[in-house]
């Protein structure tokens, strides 16, 4: 039955860091300026929903240097220790955006906005924090233009939230969800301040600053949820399986294929394992000349396809017949589902 041998290629070291690099630049530029010009907002009115945004940008400026620092780490070579590579640092990486946003952001935020409402005071020089906020939301709009120009080159009829959810490399879902939610916290600042400036009553800054917290505090979870399941370890999308599946199989030295699992060794690194079948009455040197020509096949229709391991075995109708597990019976075929 299953032939002891199993052949594994790739180049698992070699991984891209290219995911959306223009535009962590542009919103890290974007981010610092902005959070320098809020600081100073800060100094002269007083005014939370500023020291709030202030702390926001600051934290979107580290996350960006955590993106970039991941997207360089991602890059090193394979060792004996993590045969694998080093791709999935791009996923922790993300990871750790989300606890800065949640932690530094949002809490943040929060225990300022309640301070505010506990001990509100009028704002001094109301000029200051509207006009840094008008400046804020052009050069946001403009880190969020280029992040949405570069999603776009890979979203293809993907809805933005399917591109969010699907996406395996985080740099872009990353650096859109933060513009967005920087877009929708400016709002609310100016909100906040000019609710505060016509009634008179600081209060109304808190009650900014507040929502500026839960709105960050969502985006920092939804980002939290989105990069576990790539650390847990997604399969290739359903567009890619049934690439590999038509690739695998040739009618002729392949002649079906038993079952197969994919998995994201990272953002553009796919491994691929799968049992085949071949004719019960193939030489060893027919088998591996088939195994080879199925791994061109694969790579030339999924070039992220880097690790494969295939298994020849002889297809099995009676074994086939006794159930779908594939480990209860090897000589049948699986099922097609979204998780391969």
């Amino acid at each position: 039955m299953a032939a002891p041998g199993t052949k594994a290629k790739g180049r698992p070291g070699q991984m891209s860091a290219s995911g959306g690099t223009r535009a962590i630049v542009a919103a890290l530029g974007a981010n610092l300026a902005i959070a320098a010009s809020k600081f100073v907002a800060f100094a002269f009115s007083g005014s939370s929903s500023m020291l709030a945004e202030g702390v926001h940008s600051l934290a979107d400026s580290g996350n960006q240097f955590l993106l970039l620092l991941g997207g360089k780490r991602a890059q090193r070579e394979a060792t004996p220790q993590h045969p694998f590579g080093y791709g999935r640092e791009r996923f922790i990486y993300a990871f750790l955006v989300s606890i800065v946003l949640f932690s530094i952001g949002g809490m943040f935020a929060v225990y300022e906005g309640y301070e505010k409402i506990r001990h509100p005071h009028e704002l001094e020089h109301w000029y200051w924090p509207v006009g840094v906020l008008v400046f804020a939301v052009i050069a946001e709009g403009f880190s969020f233009r280029t992040a949405i120009k570069e999603s776009d080159e890979l979203r293809g009829k993907l809805s933005w939230a399917q591109f969010i959810r699907r996406a395996k490399a985080p740099e872009l879902p990353v650096v859109l969800l933060e513009d967005f939610g920087a877009l929708i916290g400016l709002v609310l600042a100016l909100g906040g301040v000019g609710l505060a400036v016509i009634t008179g009553d600081g209060v109304w800054d808190g009650i900014g600053t507040v929502c500026i917290g839960f709105l960050l505090i969502g985006i920092a979870l939804v980002l939290a949820a989105e990069t576990k399941s790539l650390l847990l370890g997604e399969a290739a999308g359903l567009e890619e399986v049934e690439k590999i599946e038509a690739a695998l199989v040739d009618g002729d030295t392949v002649t079906g294929l038993i079952h197969m699992r994919t998995l994201h060794l990272g953002p553009e690194e796919l491994l691929v394992a799968a049992k085949i079948a071949v004719h019960h009455d193939d030489t060893a040197a027919e088998v591996a000349n088939a195994i080879n020509a199925a791994e061109a096949r694969i790579r030339a229709a999924v070039p992220i396809a880097r690790v494969i391991y295939l298994e020849p075995d002889i297809y099995s109708e009676t074994e086939a017949r006794r159930g779908p597990d594939p480990e209860a019976t090897p000589g049948g075929p699986t099922p097609h589902t979204a998780g391969h």
